[in-house]
């Protein structure tokens, strides 16, 4: 089968197409004849080596965190899924490779396809639905009739994080450029904020939690307006002490990001706020609540572009430099 590959963590973004043996499952494992694959900053970062701490890789390394597919075959513990089902998944960290033509993967980690969306569409959502819905379940254990702020959610991750938010009864403002506003509104944002035109730190007060999508620079403002015990939760600033002690991660990492997060626990601590940082994970339960919510609200993906596998570079390109609105795709 074809795979794409890296061969060593580089700040070039280049992947070769090679010629693999077909997996082989394990007792609770699928094999999944990939349909189409979502592209994600996650990739340019395991690419360019920035996660090693979180997640090191041995080489070759079949890219690729998320996909669509239909299960060619089941191992023999398997009791919820059969051949021919269609099912979607963020595969495990430790076991990636989304970008080939077949993937072995655990049971645990999949979840049956909604069926109002196509095999593109659900290729969109795994590994942004999980991230919302980890962080705003797992980390901030938000309550419902409270204000979530969501910076730059006019993309890929809105999509998804907006309905899944307002489902949890949470008001959801977001900001980003003008040409998102309508979506944004449509799919259950309550208020929108063009960042152009508006400062959303002069706008915004009293906010009970706020996903970063923004990274470092940003933490300072977006913690300035949280109420006290207000809860702030990165996907792209740093690692955290609570951060490596909630994955168990080894002593060590412990001590690493503690120094590494240290200054934004500090900038948090000073108002009686909490900062946390989120690498989100695979998990088939709950990506099986997703597909309920997706189908009882008829939520659609926010598709960028797709591309043929062969094309994987180009993708990975449009991917790196920030630009696409919503996901892009490659399809087999």
């Amino acid at each position: 089968m074809k795979a794409a590959q890296m061969q060593k963590y580089s700040k070039g973004i280049q992947v070769e197409i090679n010629n693999v043996e077909i997996p082989e499952i394990d007792n609770n494992e699928v094999l999944v004849k990939v349909k189409a694959a979502g592209v994600n900053p996650l990739d340019i970062l395991i690419l360019n080596g920035s996660v090693r701490m979180i997640a090191d890789y041995e080489f070759p390394l079949t890219l690729g965190n998320e996909l669509s597919g239909v299960i060619e075959a089941v191992g023999k513990d398997v009791v919820d899924f059969q051949v021919g089902d269609k099912i979607y998944s963020r595969l495990p960290v430790n076991k990636i490779g989304a970008f080939a033509e077949y993937v072995a993967v655990k049971d645990d980690a999949i979840a049956k396809m909604p069926e109002n969306l196509s095999f593109i569409e659900a290729a969109a959502v795994p590994l942004t639905a999980l991230t919302a819905y980890q962080a705003l379940k797992d980390v901030l254990h938000v309550q419902p009739n409270t204000k979530l702020f969501i910076p730059g959610g006019t993309g890929g991750f809105g999509a998804m994080a907006i309905p899944i938010a307002k489902s949890m009864g949470l008001y959801v403002i977001t900001s980003g450029s003008e040409r998102g506003r309508s979506r944004t509104l449509s799919i259950g944002a309550g208020q929108f904020i063009n960042y152009k035109e508006e400062n959303y730190a002069e706008v915004l007060s009293n906010i009970d939690y706020v996903i970063d999508t923004l990274g470092a620079n940003e933490i300072k403002t977006e913690l300035s307006i949280l109420k006290p015990k207000g809860k702030l939760v990165s996907l792209k600033a740093a690692p955290n002490y609570r951060f490596a002690v909630e994955n168990n991660l080894p002593m060590w990492k412990r001590m690493l990001f503690g120094l590494v997060g240290a200054r934004l626990d500090r900038l948090a601590a000073k108002d009686k706020k909490e900062y946390h940082f989120l690498f989100v994970q695979a998990n088939g339960r709950q990506l099986q609540e997703i597909t309920s919510l997706i189908e009882n609200e008829d939520i659609t993906a926010s598709i960028d572009s797709t591309y043929k596998f062969d094309d994987i570079n180009q993708a990975l390109h449009k991917v790196s430099t920030g630009h696409s609105q919503g996901k892009v795709i490659v399809t087999f």
